[in-house]
This record gives structure tokens, sequence and C-alpha cells, in this order.
């Protein structure tokens, strides 16, 4: 039995959905004088055998000969202006999909002529923005026949493409940089240039690149030991690293870290942890110092003073097994031993 829709229209916020098919299979079956209901930040394509044929904006349309010329043009020849006709109708989200993580899973190769290694290997993270531009080509080139096409669907495809000219920007960047100080003030440089350089591959397949921040860049774990022993690393930014790559591996232990991360998958929740390391690291170096000053034995106050943070972040790191304490009742006791290892002194 034929099904015939005189109203067409797909009501969903579409907060993850990018693409959605009217009807999801098959093909429907339309009238000349059937509406058509778009939403803000929606557009809707026509489709007959595979070929996009009309698109139409937010608003209440009707079908007719005037607003979609292609399609009748075609129903037409192909039906005789006979009505129903079989097409089918593709939802697309027209709004910014904001704050997409992307991250480094391995570190990158950097060659550094003038830094003095001659090469580094970087590790980052940050986030990126996108939105569809031209709501034909992604249906065309990405979508197909799909019935929906979510944000899982092409989040990975996506940051390989982030990542893959981001790594092309940095090689072509070699010589430029004499520090490792230099490479991490111009981030918002070589971020720019990664945005520049991507939108064509973007826009090949419908979609415009709004954004592409680089929240971090640094060099890996053995590139900073490497320029730390060849004195071209000063401790301060030595000693952020090392707070990083602790917190990493706190959060890649199944015994420790907990809370700190979830799903490291794709370099995304390393790159947040390491983001979090880095803004503590300077605390974390000033609590070392005052370490001499500690008591013995100490309650979570005591000792979030000597952490420079609140109580309760202190009691969160003893229910959660990362600090080691002692409950005498309802209090908890911690000796200045556990908390000197607890900061790595």
């Amino acid at each position: 039995m034929a099904r015939i829709f005189d109203v067409i229209e797909y009501p969903q916020e579409m907060k993850d959905e990018l693409v959605h098919r009217f009807p999801e299979s098959g093909s429907g079956d339309f009238r000349i004088g059937s509406q058509v209901i778009v939403r803000e930040s929606q557009s809707a394509v026509f489709f007959r055998d595979g070929k996009a044929l009309d698109t139409f904006g937010p608003g209440r349309h009707t079908i007719a000969t005037a607003n979609i010329p292609l399609l009748v043009d075609l129903v037409g020849k192909v039906f005789g202006d006979r009505t129903p006709f079989t097409a089918e109708v593709y939802f697309v989200s027209m709004r910014e999909f904001l704050d997409q993580k992307w991250g480094t899973p391995q570190p990158i190769v950097m060659q550094t002529p003038g830094i003095g290694l001659g090469w580094l290997l970087l590790q980052g993270f940050g986030t990126y923005s996108f939105a569809i531009g031209d709501p034909q080509q992604f249906v065309t080139q990405v979508v197909g026949q799909q019935g929906n096409y979510n944000l899982e669907a092409i989040e990975n495809d996506l940051r390989s493409r982030l990542l893959r000219t981001l790594s092309d920007m940095l090689g072509e960047m070699k010589g430029k940089y004499t520090t490792v100080q230099d490479i991490i003030a111009n981030q918002e440089e070589i971020g720019a240039g990664v945005r520049a350089k991507v939108q064509d591959d973007f826009e090949a397949r419908g979609l415009i690149l709004k954004a592409f921040v680089i929240a971090n860049m640094t060099p890996s774990k053995k590139s900073a030991e490497e320029l730390r022993e060849m004195g071209l690393l000063d401790t301060a930014t030595y000693t952020q690293l090392q707070a990083a790559d602790a917190m990493r591996d706190a959060a890649n232990n199944p015994s420790g870290g907990a809370g700190l991360t979830a799903g490291i998958g794709a370099g995304v929740g390393i790159g947040n942890v390491m983001g979090e390391a880095l803004r503590g690291a300077t605390t974390l170096a000033k609590a070392a110092e005052a370490a001499a000053g500690m008591p013995d034995v100490m309650t979570p106050g005591e000792a979030a003073t000597v952490l420079k943070v609140s109580e309760e972040d202190v009691i969160a790191a003893i229910e959660s097994g990362d600090l080691p304490a002692k409950k005498l009742g309802n209090a908890y006791r911690i000796s200045k031993e556990t908390l000197k290892t607890y900061l790595g002194g």
C-alpha cells in the first residue's frame, strides 16, 4: 500500500544528529500541495533516485511547481504530471557542533634543527567546532542512503583529518622555532594554520570548520628529558610536563587515579587530564616547598593548607584511594611521610 504523506517534517532537536532521512527506509509518496515544515537550524533536501533536486530552508512550504521546479519537472516527465510521486527528504542540521574534542593518541614527530635535538615528539589536545555548509553536498558525499547520520559516525574521521593536517603543519614549520617555549607560545598561530589548511578538505564534503583550538602542545616525556639534559628546557616547564605525565599515568592505572578521567580513547581523555595537571603544576611545586614545615600528623584541613586546595578536595582524594589516610572514628589523619610521597617528594 502506498504511504502518502501530506505533511513532511522532523520536529526533533537533532542535538547529536546531523541528518535524518524521511522516511527512514524506502521512498515516500508525496502530492503537489503537501506541506514541508523545516525547523530553525534545519534544511530539507529532496532526493529522487539518489540525485539531490531541491532544498528548503526554515519555514512552512507547500510543494508547488514554483518552489521545487527541478522535482516537479522530473515528476512531470516520469508520472505524466500525476501525483502522488515518490521521493526522499533528508533533514539536515545546520547548527554549529561545538566543543568537539581532539587529542594525539601518539606523539607527532616534528623536525626542529633550530632547537638542538633535530626533532621533537609533541603531544597535544584541544577542541574544534564545525557545521554543515552545503547540505546537498554533505548528503551526497557522506551520508548516502542511510536513514540517519549522527555525530558519532563522523567524529573519528574528522579527528583523523585534523591530526594529519596538524602533523603536516608542524612538518612545514621545521626550523621556524628556536625554543620549546616558542612552540608553546605560538599554539594559536599553529591552530589558525591548521584551520586554513584543512578547510578545502572539509568543504569538499559539504562541511565548514568553524574553529580549531590547541589547548596545549608540549614535548613528550622522552623529548622533555632530553631537552632538560641539554639545558634547553627550563625547570618550571619541565616540572609542568612531569606533573602532566604523572596525572596521565594515574588516569591509565585502573587501581589508582579514580575520577581523573574516563574514556582515554583517541587521546581525548589524556588531553583533559594533561590540561588539569598543567594548571595545577605551580600549586604542587609550591606545596612541595612547604613540606619541610609540615607536622608529623595532619587533619584533612591541615593537609589542605599545605596542598593549597580545599578540605573537600583532600577528603575526595582520600575516599578515592589516591591519598592514603587513617580513619579514627569519623575523622581522617594523614602522616607527613604519606603526604610527602603523594607530592612526589
